[in-house]
């Protein structure tokens, strides 16, 4: 062998890395949490005996899943101090990612908002059968249940998401085009053109983290978010400039004052209009949208 040759078990890890990463990211929102999950999952993997290991990627999955599980009830205590609402850390992906429908739609800022509102496990559950497609059996040796109680918290987990998550199936293209609309109000100030782009009972979730101003609590309805971004389009003293990139797999604005990043706005698109946007301003949540973050569900 030669020098620089990799032990199998790092081979193994590397091949495995960016699902691993994913998994994390699905599970907790936050790659820098996910960063450090991986970072336990390989202290916990190299301690492994690899000789009676047959499925390695199904028990890194498992060390992945269990780390996640328990940076995820540390989260929550930091969730609940935080100021206004908490969205997903935004990730710049890749165009292939948008072109994976069902990776796409599990990364989404709407989706995952939605995986907020379960428990740990059953977000465990949820991510690992619904974006993975993990068997129940692999599931339960990764969040300590039975393979029954597994199957009953995926259903459980599954209808909760199911009457929360949008209801359309929406192409690329038709998101893109209200995106371009309200690109064009944001840079306009043109309130008519937001109206117009707005869903009646759209609901805008802005995340400053307490650093940058943000709306503390959802804005609800078209006119009343019409209002926030024009008063505070107006108030800006730096020249606001919006490009399309692509977030989480799905087309988004990234916001820049003065040519420096200021936020990242995600959509929601039903019937080809807005019904959800996701605004995030906090700056240590925009430190992922400047290189492409590979991800895979496989």
């Amino acid at each position: 062998m030669g020098a620089h040759a990799i032990d199998p078990a790092t081979e193994t890890f590397v091949a495995h890395r960016n699902l691993l990463f994913t998994v994390a990211y699905e599970m907790l929102g936050s790659a820098a949490d996910a960063e450090d999950v991986l970072q336990e999952t390989w202290l916990r993997w190299v301690k492994v005996d690899l000789g009676p290991v047959r499925d390695q990627r199904a028990y890194l999955v498992r060390i992945t899943t269990r780390q996640a599980l328990n940076r995820l009830r540390t989260m929550k205590r930091r969730k609940e101090a935080y100021v206004g609402p908490w969205l997903p850390e935004p990730l710049l992906t890749a165009p292939d990612i948008a072109e994976d429908a069902e990776l796409a739609e599990s990364m989404s800022m709407a989706l995952m908002l939605v995986l907020e509102t379960l428990s740990p496990t059953e977000r465990a559950v949820f991510v690992l059968r619904e974006a993975f497609d993990i068997s129940y059996n692999e599931i339960a040796a990764a969040v300590g249940k039975s393979p029954a109680a597994v199957r009953q918290i995926a259903h459980r987990a599954r209808q909760h998401v199911d009457a929360r998550r949008p209801r359309q199936v929406v192409s690329p293209n038709e998101t893109r085009t209200a995106l371009e609309s309200l690109q064009r109000a944001l840079e306009t100030g043109d309130p008519q053109v937001l109206l117009d782009v707005l869903a009646p009972d759209v609901v805008l979730v802005a995340d400053g983290g307490g650093i940058k101003h943000a709306a503390l609590r959802p804005v609800t309805g078209a006119e009343k978010i019409t209002r926030f971004f024009v008063s505070g389009l107006g108030k800006l003293e730096a020249t606001l400039t919006s490009n399309p990139t692509l977030v989480n797999g799905n087309p988004a604005l990234v916001l820049r004052l003065d040519g420096e990043i200021d936020a990242i706005l995600a959509v929601r698109v039903e019937n080809a209009r807005v019904t959800g946007l996701y605004y995030v301003r906090n700056p240590a949540k925009l430190t992922r949208v400047t290189s492409e973050i590979p991800l895979t569900l496989r």
